[in-house]
């Protein structure tokens, strides 16, 4: 989905890909980490792409794990935006990263291949702790 930088997208594409899953069956609480995450680097591409009027958000079921990435256009610092010390405990922005893999798995930042931007990707087990592998959701093709 290609999504205008604005503040009024991230809302929008977080309903779509929970609508989705939702309609999957994942639960609830899966549901809410991967738009907590998902909201996290939509913020970021607003807040610093800075070089492009767009992004793109792909999602994708992998087996058992729901497999989002959010790509931008570029911004002064490209992937670099993401990296730096922890925020302080009391510091109003700075904790997106540290939401973001504290919610889901498999966190990773990089540069787009011969483009600007950065590709930032996050995968979440679509399996909660303790339940059989297909008990809370219906298995989709990779694709």
């Amino acid at each position: 989905m290609t999504l205008p930088r604005s503040a009024e997208s991230a809302p929008l594409v977080r309903r779509t890909l929970d609508a989705s899953l939702r309609g999957l069956g994942v639960t609830s609480e899966i549901r809410a980490d991967i738009a907590l995450a998902l909201g996290e680097a939509c913020a970021n591409v607003v807040q610093h792409a800075a070089a492009g009027t767009e992004y793109e958000v792909r999602a994708r079921m992998d087996g058992y794990r729901c497999v989002v990435e959010v790509v931008d256009e570029g911004g002064a610092a490209g992937s670099a935006q993401w990296g730096g010390a922890q925020a302080p405990p009391l510091a109003e922005s700075g904790r997106g990263l540290q939401l973001m893999r504290a919610f889901t798995e498999d966190v990773r930042i990089r540069e787009r291949a011969h483009r600007d931007g950065a590709i930032v990707h996050f995968e979440k087990s679509l399996c909660g702790a303790g339940d059989e592998a297909g008990a809370q959701v219906a298995e989709v093709p990779a694709g």
